[in-house]
């Protein structure tokens, strides 16, 4: 399997689709060990090297009743995975685990804690998942090549997490970084305008963005489904979306899976966005794609 240009090998431990497995980039000194809570019944996958060892955690569980978010996560770092895990089997519900370790062994406390404050921060400001973690601790202070290396570190554990079901990471709105990798790609703008309120929305490899300042109504259809319910009710809760006057407004740059998603959120209903959504000329999303076709 390959991500971004790079090989990422995975060995399943037991040989079963759903069992613990470990994940492996190139050269990278770290290695991921993922299994799901039911796999720790069996006593042989804790006595394997890797769980005596310090590194960083990731507990992935349900959300909290009636909470917008589908998934909950807490995140947290270890001397000894080991050990640490079993305190948690005792005191917290979760349902799937990964932790990273380094197969070098020369991760230190201190380079472990910094990986912990910063996944922290990381999975706050995307604005993806329910985070158990309140807020983040300071990052420790490191020598300037340590920093380096642990934000490579970073780098690696940001691309193998959705490969094991941990989407966290992946951001719900276009922060300043994210503009700088996708911005050369964006493409034309779309909008939606009525008389109470307009929204803007373009599209780059990644998907669909409705951009800042748009608008969106206030109130929702009746008949509009759970999923986009649910959705509206995030962006709220994460302040992606403020109320103002008798509309609402996009803080930052969404992002959406489709065009119908965005028109939905918008128009506070069920919407076909590929007619919904309209380029300058007038033409809908759906014809201009049409005569990409063509």
């Amino acid at each position: 399997m390959t991500a971004m240009g790079k090989k990422l090998t995975i060995f399943m431990i037991y040989g079963t689709e759903y069992g613990p497995k470990i994940g492996e980039i190139g050269n990278w000194v770290g290695k991921a060990v993922y299994f799901p809570r039911t796999a720790a019944v069996d006593s042989n996958l804790f006595s394997r090297a890797e769980f005596n060892k310090p590194g960083i955690y990731c507990l992935k569980g349900d959300a909290t009743d009636n909470n917008a978010f589908d998934e909950k996560i807490y995140i947290g770092e270890a001397e000894n995975i080991k050990a640490r895990l079993e305190q948690h089997f005792k005191n917290k519900e979760f349902n799937e685990v990964i932790f990273f370790i380094s197969k070098d062994d020369l991760l230190t406390k201190t380079q472990v804690k910094y990986l912990e404050s910063r996944l922290i921060q990381m999975a706050i400001e995307a604005k993806s998942s329910q985070i158990e973690n309140k807020n983040s601790s300071n990052a420790p202070t490191l020598h300037e090549s340590d920093i380096s290396d642990m934000e490579y570190f970073l780098s690696e554990i940001k691309l193998i997490l959705p490969v094991f079901g941990f989407k966290f990471l992946i951001p719900t709105t276009r922060n300043s970084e994210l503009k700088s990798e996708t911005s050369n790609s964006d493409g034309k703008k779309y909008f939606i305008k009525t008389k109470s309120f307009t929204a803007t929305m373009t599209e780059n490899e990644r998907g669909y963005f409705v951009l800042k300042n748009s608008q969106a109504k206030k109130d929702l259809s009746n008949s509009i489904t759970e999923t986009y319910s649910k959705l509206r009710r995030k962006l709220i809760e994460t302040s992606v979306l403020i109320e103002h006057e008798d509309k609402l407004v996009f803080s930052e740059d969404a992002f959406f899976n489709s065009p119908s998603a965005a028109a939905s959120i918008v128009l506070g209903r069920n919407s076909n966005g590929y007619a919904e959504w309209i380029n300058e000329d007038g033409k809908t999303f759906k014809e201009v794609q049409e005569q990409l076709k063509i």
